[in-house]
């Protein structure tokens, strides 16, 4: 069963990930690896001498958009760009449960294909789920992980996002770029955050993806027992699904060597100050 609305809406989702890939104005590669759950694609970028980064981006997002969000990166790591097998990109359409620890096994097996015993792993919202499942299934094969407004650790009640159906319902009805906006505010609370291309993300979502809802459960305290990798973990204040209160401390809780960082006044969409952009740098490397 597609992932998207219609072939018409694939088509234009893929349009959107070519677009937003070019504008990196950086020479990539494509990689397809086949795991058991399905085929999977990673696009090879950023500083081929660089130290080797995992990067798993958000929910009903893409690869191509993280990468936008992600340039303070592509400096200074060799970067392997996943897409999550079941979302928006050029992975299989193979929808793994968010319940359970099938994205963790899949992810495992994504480093394996790519020839790694252990690398450092960096995830966003959806992705950090996945990182945090991944740590749960294969603790030795992460050599560093950075969870930023991460799922997985301690998500918000569903009936939070509820508030987002009125203006979304509205857009669906009447297509006009202000509902489209007002949906996205109850994510990224300042307009200043929904910059054109993450207004083209929000839009592709809605308009032609089959929106998933249901983000990776909490992960359970004892499959860390043998996790002993530094881990980095950066929550938003005012994050409607893993608000910080709740994700910063279960996250030192459970995880044994974690360091915890508060965005203030960020909502679950947000832009990075440049401070914390230097400190996720400083402790990958």
């Amino acid at each position: 069963m597609s992932i998207y609305k219609s072939q018409k809406g694939r088509d234009k989702s893929l349009e959107l990930y070519d677009r937003q890939l070019s504008k990196l104005g950086k020479s990539f590669s494509d990689i397809y690896v086949k795991t058991s759950f399905g085929k999977t694609h990673i696009i090879e970028t950023g500083n081929s001498k660089g130290i080797p980064l995992l990067v798993f981006h958000g929910g009903n997002s893409t690869s191509a958009y993280n990468l936008l969000m992600c340039q303070f990166l592509l400096e200074d790591f060799h970067i392997y760009a996943v897409d999550i097998i079941g979302h928006p990109g050029k992975s299989d359409e193979v929808c793994l449960s968010h319940r359970g620890y099938s994205y963790g096994k899949w992810a495992s097996e994504v480093i394996d294909k790519l020839g790694y015993d252990k690398i450092a792993c960096f995830g966003g919202s959806f992705g950090g789920g996945v990182l945090a499942k991944l740590i749960c299934i294969s603790p030795k094969k992460v050599r560093k992980a950075v969870l930023v407004v991460p799922a997985g650790i301690s998500n918000a009640l569903p009936v939070s996002s509820l508030k987002m159906m009125i203006p979304l319902l509205q857009y669906r009805i009447t297509k006009k770029k202000k509902y489209l906006i007002r949906t996205a505010l109850y994510m990224a609370l300042h307009e200043a955050v929904i910059d054109e291309d993450t207004l083209d993300i929000v839009k592709d979502s809605f308009d032609n993806v089959k929106t998933k809802v249901g983000m990776p459960t909490n992960i359970e305290a004892k499959k860390l027992s043998d996790y002993y990798s530094p881990t980095l973990v950066i929550a938003s204040e005012r994050d409607c699904l893993f608000p910080a209160k709740k994700v910063l401390p279960r996250a030192k809780r459970i995880i044994p060597d974690c360091s915890v960082y508060e965005l203030k006044d960020s909502g679950h969409m947000h832009v990075l100050p440049q401070s914390v952009k230097n400190m996720i740098i400083d402790f990958l490397k």
